[in-house]
C-alpha cells in the first residue's frame, strides 16, 4: 500500500508527559515524510501554541483545536467557530457551577479566572504562553474551550445540544479537565475534509492518537492505531493497538506497516 496522509495527535502520541519526544518519534516522522507521505498535526491544542514542535519537526500541516481548523500548507481548509449563542450558555453554565473554562482563539487561550491554583497547573501542564482573561467580544471568535475543574455530573451540563459532547482530557495532572466537542467539527471531520480536497483515499491514510477526543479521526482513516497509553475504551475505535508514547508507538506502529 502506498500511503498517503499520517494524522498525529501531541500530547501522549508525539509528546511525553515530560513535554518532550524521543528520537525514534523525529526519525520516523522524517522517514515516511521522505517517502512522499504528509504529515499532519492533529491536536486538540490551539494553533499558536505548537509552532515550536512544528518547527522541530518540520510540519507544516495541521489540524488544531479539536477539528475546528485545519490548514494544509498555508491554505485553510476547515474554519469554524463555535456558535457564539453556545459559548454564552457555556459561560453561564461555568459560572453557575463554579467551573472555569479556557477559550481558544486564534491569537491566544482566554481563561475565565487567571488566579486559581488549578488553573496555574493547566497552563504549566500544557505549557500554555499565549493567555489572557477572557472578555465578551471575543465570543464569536472561539474556535474551542476546555471545562476545568469539573464533576463528571457537571460536565454533562454542558451536553446542551445532541451535537455537543464531552472528551475527558487524557493528560496526567489535568483530571476533572474537559474539552468540549462537536459530534459535527471535530478531528475526524477535519480528516474527511482534507481528504476530499486533496483527493486521498481513506484506505491511504494513517492516524494516531490517544485520547476519547482522538475516535472520530482513528475511524476516518484506513490505519488507525491506539496508542498503548490510550483509555481502554479509545481501542474500540482503533484498527490497531500499538506502544505507549515512551515505548515510541509511532515508530511501532509505522514499522508494523512496513513505512519504516
Amino acid at each position: 500500500m502506498t500511503y498517503k496522509l499520517l494524522f498525529l495527535d501531541i500530547d501522549g502520541t508525539i509528546l511525553k508527559p515530560d513535554h518532550t519526544y524521543s528520537d525514534a518519534t523525529k526519525q520516523a516522522i522524517a522517514s515516511v515524510k521522505k517517502h512522499g507521505i504528509d504529515v499532519f498535526l492533529a491536536t486538540g491544542r490551539p494553533l499558536h501554541e505548537i509552532s515550536g514542535l512544528a518547527k522541530d519537526l518540520d510540519i507544516h500541516s495541521f489540524i488544531a483545536y479539536n477539528g475546528a481548523f485545519a490548514i494544509h500548507q498555508d491554505k485553510t481548509i476547515v474554519n469554524e467557530p463555535i456558535p457564539e449563542s453556545n459559548m454564552e450558555r457555556f459561560l453561564n453554565i461555568a459560572y453557575e457551577n463554579n467551573n472555569d473554562l479556557v477559550m481558544y482563539t486564534h491569537r491566544k487561550n482566554y481563561f475565565t479566572d487567571l488566579t486559581k491554583p488549578y488553573i496555574n497547573k493547566f497552563i504549566d501542564i500544557f505549557n500554555l504562553t499565549q493567555n489572557d482573561v477572557f472578555t465578551p467580544e471575543i465570543t464569536d471568535k472561539i474556535l474551542s474551550a476546555t471545562v476545568i475543574d469539573a464533576t463528571p455530573d457537571q460536565a454533562s451540563l454542558y451536553e446542551i445540544e445532541s451535537n455537543l459532547r464531552l472528551s475527558p482530557v487524557h493528560v496526567a495532572g489535568a483530571e476533572h479537565t474537559y474539552d468540549i466537542l462537536r459530534t459535527n467539527v471535530n478531528k475526524g471531520y477535519s480528516v474527511e475534509q482534507i481528504c476530499h480536497l486533496l483527493g486521498v483515499p481513506r484506505e491511504k491514510t494513517i492516524a494516531f492518537g490517544d485520547g476519547m477526543n482522538d475516535k472520530e479521526m482513528l475511524e476516518a482513516v484506513g490505519e488507525g492505531f491506539a496508542m498503548g497509553n490510550s483509555p481502554e475504551d479509545l481501542f474500540n475505535y482503533a484498527k490497531h493497538k500499538t506502544a505507549t508514547v515512551a515505548e515510541d508507538g509511532i515508530a511501532y506502529g509505522l514499522k508494523q506497516l512496513g513505512l519504516l
